[in-house]
C-alpha cells in the first residue's frame, strides 16, 4: 500500500518542480472581440421534440417473435 501511494504521489511532486508554466490550452478567442468567430447561443426548449405516446396493452409474444425472426423455423 505504501508503494502504491508513493507511486501516485511521485508525479505530483515532480510536477511541482517544473521550471515553466504549461501553455494555455484554451483555443477560445476573446469574448470582447466581435471577429473571434464565436456563435451566439440561443435558447432551445428541452422538450421541443417531445411527442406524447399512450401506453398500449400487452400483446401475445409468439406472433411478434415470428414476425421479427429471419430464419423461419430454423432453430440454429
Amino acid at each position: 500500500m505504501k508503494r502504491l501511494f508513493s507511486m501516485a504521489l511521485l508525479p505530483m511532486i515532480l510536477g511541482g518542480c517544473a521550471a515553466t508554466l504549461p501553455a494555455e490550452v484554451s483555443s477560445i478567442g476573446d469574448p470582447a472581440d466581435s471577429s473571434s468567430g464565436l456563435r451566439g447561443t440561443q435558447y432551445r426548449s428541452p422538450i421541443s421534440g417531445y411527442t406524447h405516446r399512450e401506453p398500449i396493452g400487452p400483446k401475445p409474444w409468439g406472433p411478434l417473435n415470428d414476425a421479427q425472426s429471419t430464419a423461419k423455423g430454423d432453430a440454429s
